[in-house]
């Protein structure tokens, strides 16, 4: 399964996300920002890429819905409502993101 997680700038939430989850086993995970000074900038081709897309805020959701609604019909976007509040690997976010995110990765659809 291709995972993506986005935030803004894709400086601390979506790269600590990525660094958590991408030696699970099925797991192929990349992250993106929706800013345009965002390290990583979200494009197209990532979203046909990702078959499961988890974003930080609703706005990010919106972002997306904007700027890509065609391509996101199919896909399931996920908002994780996790503030802007925390650094890389931060370990509250570290474990925010595992209770949030893992039990999508249990579910039988997704293996």
């Amino acid at each position: 399964m291709n995972v993506l997680f986005v935030c803004s700038r894709n400086q601390w939430r979506s790269p600590t996300a990525e660094e958590i989850f991408k030696k699970e086993a099925g797991l192929s995970v990349r992250s993106a920002g929706t800013s345009s000074k965002a390290r990583i900038r979200i494009t197209e081709k990532m979203i046909l890429w990702a078959s499961l897309i988890f974003v930080m805020e609703k706005k990010h959701k919106q972002i997306l819905l904007t700027r890509f609604p065609y391509l996101l019909n199919e896909k399931q976007l996920i908002v994780l409502n996790i503030p802007d509040e925390y650094q890389f690997m931060d370990g509250n976010l570290v474990e925010i993101l595992k209770t949030s995110v893992s039990p999508y990765f249990n579910q039988p659809d997704y293996h």
